[in-house]
């Protein structure tokens, strides 16, 4: 059995030397045309393309979270951001990948093979928005994306037994793994809710990663921290998101430490959809 990730503090900097810089992960879920939008998911296809625009004019690329931690683990990816979508929109196909092409970026895609083909019923107030099928996630794949689990369901995982958790982690990769035909690196907590349990079974399940939204206390290789981005945010306003965030969150270890411990739970915010 895995060692407890939430069972020890996250390694701070030896006296003399800086702290780890933390790795920017942004968030994405929708690229389309915006109609209605209550839950703030959706960029349009000319917003993003002025977001990745804008990365590549200061020098920055952005990448698969995957790719992100193992250069940090190798003392490079100073550069890189660690871009994620997800939900698995079938419009990731035809509207993120060809712009993250054109700017020379790849990206992280979190999907939920228990809804190929389905759609977002975990949003009441819609709009109804369709999922990739297992046609679109291979196409993901063949252009260069990584592939990672968003459970089976999209379902809250802090109050499920632990036959159903097991599901969801371990149950999801397995089912992506056959389907891709490749490893399934990394894991992301519906709505943005972990705890040490949920932590644990991710882990678990052979996860070498995970991404939350603003873990706390449990802030780590398997809850990392993310901004939002929305169609709202301008150049100015990703500026600010870029300087605000060694404020807001603490350093992230290598890939092989565990998260901090504590018990926290994120909260439901419409952002973490």
């Amino acid at each position: 059995m895995p060692a407890d990730p939430t069972s020890a503090p996250a390694p701070s900097a030896a006296p003399g030397r800086p702290r780890p810089a933390r790795p920017w992960l942004l968030m994405y879920h929708s690229v389309a045309e915006r109609t209605e939008d209550p839950y703030g998911v959706t960029v349009s296809p000319a917003r993003l393309d002025r977001q990745l625009r804008w990365l590549r004019r200061r020098g920055l690329r952005g990448v698969g979270v995957g790719e992100l931690l193992r250069e940090r683990a190798a003392g490079r990816g100073a550069r890189l951001v660690g871009l994620t979508f997800d939900d698995g929109y079938a419009d990731f196909i035809g509207e993120a990948v060809p712009l993250l092409r054109r700017h020379g970026c790849t990206a992280t895609v979190f999907v939920l093979p228990g809804r190929l083909g389905g759609g977002n019923e975990w949003d009441p107030l819609g709009p109804r928005k369709p999922l990739l099928t297992e046609t679109g996630i291979r196409a993901a794949v063949g252009a260069g994306m990584e592939i990672g689990s968003h459970g089976m369901l999209h379902i809250e995982l802090t109050g499920i037994g632990d036959e159903a958790l097991r599901r969801e982690t371990e149950g999801s990769r397995r089912l992506l793994e056959e389907l891709t035909g490749r490893p399934v690196p990394g894991f992301c907590y519906p709505y943005g809710t972990v705890d040490r349990r949920v932590a644990r079974a991710v882990r678990a399940a052979g996860y070498g990663y995970a991404c939350a939204i603003d873990p706390g206390p449990l802030t780590g290789t398997y809850a990392l921290p993310r901004v939002h981005v929305g169609e709202a945010d301008t150049a100015w306003r990703l500026h600010v998101k870029r300087l605000l965030h060694p404020l807001r969150r603490r350093p992230v270890p290598g890939p092989a430490a565990a998260p901090a411990a504590g018990g926290f739970r994120t909260g439901l915010t419409g952002a973490g959809r």
